[in-house]
């Protein structure tokens, strides 16, 4: 989005000093080890396996209002939580359950999130019974084409675009919250469908010639 990332003054000072590194960042990365290895290993490149799929969508639904790194800080424990984002046991999450999450310190404690990854996973499998997997739905949009983006500096990227709109209203006519078209772009974007990597950045480079390769086969 970067809609996670509102660059800072230490983000913009590491990005000039990545620039005589050996591997030039996005200038969200900045210099926490928890961002620089998620930008390097899985922002942008492409997801298909359908827990991880739900894993993200649930946890770019916790992030509404608060900071990405909140959310990475906290991924171990939700994905302990949370059966490892399995969307067939999450379906079955009862008021006990819930409230379970809701003492526990080490996640996200807001009420509406954690009923709404319950009934966003009831959401997902309906998806998965219709289309077969998930992944076959959301990858469908771009025919499992990711969207390839030319952007020179980070804020030139969009929050949202015309087609994270229309898979927004789509998600939520099939019972999905915390879909907005903002929160459906980061995830766009966090599974690769659209690489929005700055053009200088290593991995836009890596996932352009992935992608290509995709592409040829």
């Amino acid at each position: 989005m970067w809609n996670h990332h509102t660059a800072s003054p230490a983000a913009n000072t590491a990005r000039k000093e990545n620039l005589m590194n050996e591997k030039i960042r996005c200038s969200w990365a900045g210099n926490s080890p928890i961002y620089i290895d998620y930008h390097d290993n899985e922002w942008g490149r492409p997801v298909h396996d359908d827990v991880k799929l739900f894993e993200m969508l649930i946890l770019e639904g916790m992030q509404a209002g608060l900071t990405w790194i909140t959310v990475l800080k906290k991924r171990e424990a939700f994905r302990e939580s949370f059966d490892g984002f399995d969307p067939y046991k999450v379906a079955l999450y009862d008021d006990g359950k819930i409230q379970e999450l809701m003492a526990n310190e080490k996640i996200i404690r807001n009420r509406l999130k954690i009923n709404a990854a319950v009934s966003n996973a009831k959401a997902f499998l309906r998806v998965i019974e219709e289309y077969g997997s998930f992944d076959k739905f959301i990858w469908g949009y771009v025919d499992y084409t990711p969207i390839k983006c030319h952007w020179e500096k980070h804020s030139d990227l969009p929050a949202n675009t015309p087609l994270s709109d229309k898979i927004s209203k789509d998600l939520k006519k099939m019972g999905f919250k915390f879909v907005g078209s903002t929160i459906v772009y980061a995830f766009m974007q966090a599974i690769g469908i659209v690489n929005d990597h700055i053009t200088e950045c290593f991995v836009y480079k890596e996932i352009s010639e992935i992608t290509a390769c995709y592409a040829s086969t």
